[in-house]
């Protein structure tokens, strides 16, 4: 597996990040710890998860952990083979400092998924989404005393666009606090806004960019195909309300670039990983995973 280095830090993270994200249901304890120890013995020492994450029984709102809770078991004894990206702001309960990123809502978070990923540091402390009532002031204060420390070693950001981003900086340099090392958005062959103006402002300030939902839950996988039944135990079958509607459009679109991949002699999903890592300021594609065999094919997919 491939290493890429995260700019500003002592990080080197694997190209290829263990996306957790349906660790819970459908992916059960005992077979996501299996994952995981599979992950870190092909070269991933990279792992992706969220305070809320706990698989399909997500809703709004609900309280989350489950994700965290298997890595940290998953680790044990063995904390120092992976580098952990943990997230805070999405609603996780009812009371205040369950959702967004305040300083209170960022020391309560913090702490509690310390405690769920049973470890005393995190590598990578993710705002999960802007905080349209925190002045940013506070937010990079506070992070810089989670930084002092020693409960995170760096921070970073998902779901920000470029305008958000740049505001972030701005505030992290005049408070004299460290920026943001990572910034995670969505992207995909079929979703390209980030190249426009996010990516090229990560290139500019060196930030390392971790993108997510880069096989477009499933769309990308190969997996669909026009007049054919849903695939058993897939997104669309399985969660539909968190997949794309399938119509002929969408699925031009597929065969157009399965039809790519097939030229270059890949799978649609090594083509649509390859085309995340080899755009601007990339270092990791983030894939969730739900056995071996994908696993087996994102590794394939940084082989050149």
């Amino acid at each position: 597996m491939n290493m890429r280095k995260v700019p500003g830090t002592g990080l080197s993270v694997s190209e290829i990040c263990l996306g957790t994200m349906t660790f819970g249901t459908p992916v059960e304890e005992k077979e996501a710890i299996r994952l995981i120890h599979y992950a870190l013995e092909k070269g991933i020492n990279h792992i992706d998860t969220a305070n809320m994450y706990e698989g399909y029984s997500r809703v709004a709102g609900s309280g989350g952990g489950v994700a965290e809770e298997i890595i940290g078991k998953a680790l044990a004894g063995r904390r120092s083979d992976a580098i952990v990206a943990t997230k805070v702001g999405m609603k996780v309960g009812l009371a205040a400092e369950d959702e967004f990123t305040s300083p209170a809502a960022i020391r309560k978070q913090l702490d509690i998924s310390l405690s769920r990923l049973a470890t005393d540091y995190i590598d990578i402390y993710y705002l999960h989404k802007p905080d349209p009532a925190t002045p940013l002031e506070e937010i990079v204060t506070e992070i810089h005393h989670a930084i002092r420390a020693g409960k995170i070693r760096h921070y970073a950001v998902s779901n920000y666009d470029a305008a958000a981003l740049e505001k972030l900086l701005h505030a992290a340099d005049a408070c004299g606090a460290p920026r943001p090392v990572m910034c995670q958005p969505p992207m995909s062959l079929l979703k390209q806004d980030a190249l426009q103006d996010l990516l090229p402002l990560c290139s500019k300030e060196d930030i390392a960019v971790a993108p997510y939902q880069i096989l477009q839950g499933g769309l990308l996988s190969g997996k669909y195909k026009r007049g054919m039944p849903l695939p058993a135990g897939s997104r669309k079958e399985e969660k539909p309300d968190w997949l794309w509607q399938l119509d002929d459009a969408l699925f031009t679109k597929l065969e157009a670039i399965e039809a790519n991949a097939s030229l270059k002699g890949l799978t649609m999903t090594q083509f649509a990983i390859r085309w995340i890592l080899e755009q601007p300021a990339v270092v990791s594609a983030i894939v969730g995973v739900k056995n071996e065999r994908q696993i087996d094919e994102a590794v394939l997919a940084c082989e050149r």
